[in-house]
């Protein structure tokens, strides 16, 4: 009996993780991902040395009702407090240009380049100038609205268009009294979200929630423009206690202070990477009620012990931590007014005030801080730099090329890390004229077993998920097994979702039980990885009712409809998807509940303006083609597929994506030089050599076809499509001992495979 050809134009069905089968919580997920950047340049701790009058701001940036308490109000009765608050990075974050340093950077015209770009600061009658361009037939004059920033450099922010906001590339160091550009080496392209002028630059949407108190943004999505108000430049007392009770100030009345976990989590709501869930957070509110927490599961963003990599402002680290774990919050080490140690650093006065003989319990948890004396345990001399503490669990990274910030995960320096996964250790970092070698056997001499901790085992699980190793899930479920740190339980779980293959009925199991982990991070993330597995669908529902409005949130991206059904879910969940439509990312995520509701047309013009708004973003141009697949427009998604290949030249995955829409729409040549890309990008992509094997077999290069087809087989051999298509060829051939050899590896494949059984009848 004859088998049929596999029809080529079919669209093969990838290998990919199991809750890919719905292409919706893929986009959900990428999404969630996405709204956590935030532009280092722009959000960062910091400007001016005077406290701004209200009326000293533009008038079109007067809030129409500015509530009464401001920091002057507090400097009645705290005066010493306000003191020294005054002269922080917290009460200068956003300033005029009123300091003498700045008078003199802008005094003598000059031009400084950054970037591509010439830049000329001039001083006219009517104020500050920036000239873009200068020099050049592009050149474009800006007057300095304000300053953003105060140490170690502060950024002039210009309107581009009325109300709109930009802090311009070129920057002044403070220290230096200099200008430089803040993006270094790095070009950026007019019409690239990070460009200065860009979106992802905007102060209005990234910057000023943490540089200015009482700040709203009014965004007009209909009209593209801002209307932003605020009621002081800078942080002030309102920003961080809130407004202040109607018996606050009278003479009985008890000192207005919060509890460790609710201050903690008010500096968090700066000091961390995070996508915002609400428009406003009023200090005391549990934070994953307002924002979700950026977790260190992507390589660019955490090195994979959860040390820093890119800017993530502390907070992730901190929760990351064993310390923290132990009950070490912010105010153990941070004056909350003075921006300041509370001791020492460079004596070690500050982690000895509990590492020093008793060692302190924690209060909250009673756990019992180990003794330490720091040059026994250092290995260097008493005043040197390798004796700091700071130096060797607390390394510095340097951001925005000048801005030095400590890692707050206090981790132990581990150079055999740095030899097998590239994690940068503090050993190297000051004795850089010595090999990671030497320091793997310095730090073995000294420390020995000590070094091979759950530490090394969290980097080396949280590498290889990342790396898409095949032992990945086995490794996780372990670490998983033990950890008492919630922050790592919801991270193990966020690997887990991407690693191959549909869940055991143990690990589901396991995974439904954290939904009712005490911390909402776990549950969000255990609703995570049971979305789009239709045997949890009732236990995700359920998290529709969460106390935490982060869970509520991952419930209504993985159960849409069950949300849009309860009208209090909808409209708290609409009110989310307003949030960010000034950015890309918002755009895509309303294009993406809209895609889930089935509303696809709509979508698809979310997904598009999206795309239109950040050109060079290879994810979204991903995701703008998934939605046009879905509205059935295959030759507009293989052409947006094929673009995110372009802009990502290592991703073989989009280009085989775009090889298989280009056939989907007629597009033969097109999809055979896509797939052709896309193999010699990720030789390992086993159904991108099936999909084209078939195809060139479909226009009678017979030989190539088999060679493509046998190529698939050998990377995959438990997959029964592969020989089984080849045995339909040699079938068709004539070659009825090499179709039937091919079958019979079918069915050790897939003994179920009914196909192959029929050509062997």
């Amino acid at each position: 009996m004859s088998a049929p050809l596999p029809a080529s134009r079919r669209r093969a069905l990838a290998i990919r993780t199991w809750r890919d089968r719905c292409w919706a919580g893929l986009i959900c997920w990428w999404l969630i991902g996405a709204m956590g950047l935030i532009l280092g340049a722009c959000r960062r701790d910091a400007p001016t040395e005077q406290i701004l009058d209200v009326a000293a701001a533009s008038r079109s940036h007067l809030p129409s009702a500015a509530p009464q308490q401001t920091s002057a109000t507090c400097r009645e009765c705290h005066a010493e407090v306000f003191a020294a608050w005054s002269g922080t990075d917290h009460a200068n974050a956003n300033q005029l240009i009123a300091s003498a340093e700045l008078e003199a950077a802008f005094a003598a015209p000059q031009d400084n380049v950054a970037g591509e770009t010439t830049y000329r600061m001039e001083v006219r009658a009517d104020g500050h100038h920036v000239v873009v361009g200068a020099g050049t037939a592009h050149e474009t004059d800006y007057r300095v609205h304000s300053v953003l920033g105060y140490h170690p450099s502060r950024q002039m922010l210009v309107e581009t268009e009325e109300g709109r906001l930009q802090p311009v590339e070129l920057t002044w160091d403070v220290e230096r009294e200099e200008w430089f550009g803040v993006f270094g080496d790095e070009v950026r392209r007019p019409g690239e979200w990070g460009h200065w002028a860009g979106r992802g630059m905007n102060w209005n949407s990234m910057c000023a929630q943490c540089h200015m108190t009482g700040y709203q943004k009014n965004y007009d999505a209909a009209t593209d423009h801002y209307a932003s108000s605020w009621v002081e430049q800078g942080v002030s007392c309102i920003q961080c206690h809130g407004p202040t009770p109607p018996d606050h100030g009278q003479p009985n009345a008890k000192p207005w202070r919060m509890e460790r976990t609710a201050s903690e989590q008010t500096c968090a709501t700066c000091h961390a990477r995070a996508e915002a869930l609400t428009p406003e957070y009023e200090p005391g509110s549990d934070y994953h009620d307002h924002f979700r927490l950026t977790l260190p599961t992507e390589a660019a963003t955490f090195w994979p012990d959860g040390q820093q990599r890119d800017e993530v402002f502390n907070w992730t680290s901190v929760k990351l931590s064993r310390m923290h774990h132990a009950g070490v919050s912010c105010m153990d080490c941070h004056d909350p007014h003075t921006s300041q140690t509370i001791l020492p650093v460079e004596n070690n006065a500050l982690c000895m005030q509990c590492h020093d003989n008793p060692g302190r319990t924690m209060a909250a948890t009673g756990v019992t801080a180990p003794i330490i004396n720091p040059t026994a345990h250092s290995r260097h001399s008493a005043g040197s730099t390798g004796n700091q503490c700071v130096s060797c669990h607390m390394p510095t990274t340097n951001y925005m090329q000048r801005s030095p910030r400590h890692d707050h995960g206090w981790l132990k320096p581990d150079p055999l890390m740095t030899k097998e996964l590239g994690i940068p250790n503090a050993c190297n970092r000051c004795h850089t004229d010595q090999s990671v070698d030497w320091a793997v056997a310095q730090a073995d001499a000294w420390f020995g077993d000590k070094l091979d901790s759950r530490q090394r085992q969290r980097a080396r699980a949280v590498a290889a998920a990342q790396a898409g190793a095949v032992d990945a899930r086995r490794v996780l479920l372990e670490l998983l097994e033990n950890e008492d740190i919630p922050a790592w339980r919801a991270t193990y779980w966020d690997l887990l979702a991407r690693t191959p293959g549909e869940p055991t009925a143990a690990v589901r199991q396991l995974a439904e039980a954290a939904l009712t982990d005490t911390d909402p991070l776990v549950r969000a993330a255990a609703t995570r990885f049971l979305t789009g597995d239709p045997q949890s669908a009732s236990a995700i529902e359920a998290m529709l009712s969460d106390e935490s409005r982060l869970v509520r949130f991952d419930a209504a991206w993985a159960r849409p409809r069950a949300a849009a059904r309860n009208p209090r879910w909808a409209a708290e969940f609409s009110a989310y998807l307003d949030l960010a439509l000034d950015q890309p990312t918002g755009q895509l995520r309303q294009g993406q509940y809209l895609a889930n509701l089935g509303r696809l047309n709509e979508a698809a013009a979310f997904t598009q303006r999206a795309a239109e708004w950040d050109r060079y973003s290879a994810g979204i141009h991903v995701v703008h083609a998934q939605v046009l697949q879905a509205v059935g427009d295959a030759r507009g998604a293989a052409n947006s597929f094929y673009r995110a290949a372009q802009l990502a030249p290592d991703d073989g995955d989009a280009m085989f994506r775009a090889g298989l829409a280009y056939a989907e729409a007629g597009m033969m040549a097109e999809a055979e030089n896509a797939l052709q890309q896309a193999v010699q990008r990720t030789p390992s992509l086993d159904r991108a050599w099936y999909n084209l094997g078939l195809l060139q077999i479909q226009r009678a290069d017979t030989a190539a076809g088999l060679k493509s087809l046998a190529r698939a087989e050998e990377i995959a051999p438990h997959v029964p499509d592969y020989p089984y298509a080849a045995a339909t060829v040699y079938w068709q051939q004539g070659d009825r001992a090499a179709a039937r050899a091919a079958a019979q590896r079918a069915l050790a494949a897939d003994p179920n495979h009914q196909p192959a059984r029929e050509l062997l009848r």
